[in-house]
């Protein structure tokens, strides 16, 4: 028997998509002094380090289609953005009249943050472990340090030869705090954990 749950999932519309939507427009209407016209089209951009298939990315650049399809917003987006070829890019997509630009700054925190106050016309989201900045720079980040801690609990336990790893994709603060809670969760329960990254 199907219930609302899979016929949303089959429909293409998670209640994980339902809600980086609304918290997409909670977002946008949040950013201090930005005005979006009702009469025009909303212009949104994204900017991915990653490939678009990366899952952090990928759920951010599903739940904008979607809002292209039903909310009629116009969207566009570019991946595998270097740091060195961030700012270019912001700079591209404001002068290009888009209203809101998002993505993750993660590698590129300086550099996205500088050319954000360039264009204080222009609505900045990004992934970031640091604070907003005034007057239009937002950030979301995923707080998950607290199960990465449990995690290390339970590895803890488990490891038979006293050694836990863990794999760091970045060595960016985001990535640094899941590392390092994981092995303080280790070391709770097992004070002699050898630690490798």
């Amino acid at each position: 028997m199907e219930n609302d749950h899979s016929k949303s999932q089959r429909a293409g519309l998670s209640r994980r998509n339902v809600l980086e939507l609304g918290a997409l427009g909670l977002a946008a209407a949040a950013l201090p002094g930005m005005a979006f016209a009702k009469d025009k089209k909303l212009k949104v951009a994204a900017i991915f380090a990653t490939p678009i298939e990366e899952p952090w990315d990928n759920q951010i650049h599903v739940a904008l289609q979607k809002a292209q399809k039903e909310l009629g917003i116009e969207y566009k987006w570019s991946e595998k953005v270097q740091t060195a070829d961030f700012s270019r890019v912001m700079r591209e997509y404001a002068q290009g009249g888009y209203q809101l630009v998002l993505g993750d700054a993660f590698a590129a925190e300086r550099e996205s943050r500088k050319t954000a106050k360039q264009f204080p016309k222009t609505a900045w989201l990004f992934g970031s472990g640091a604070g907003p900045a005034e007057p239009n720079f937002g950030v979301f980040d995923n707080w998950i340090h607290e199960p990465a801690y449990l995690s290390g609990m339970i590895a803890g336990k488990m490891s038979k030869s006293g050694t836990v790893g863990a794999v760091a994709a970045m060595g960016i603060p985001e990535v640094n705090r899941l590392v390092n809670a994981f092995f303080a969760g280790a070391k709770e329960v097992n004070p002699n954990v050898k630690k490798k990254v």
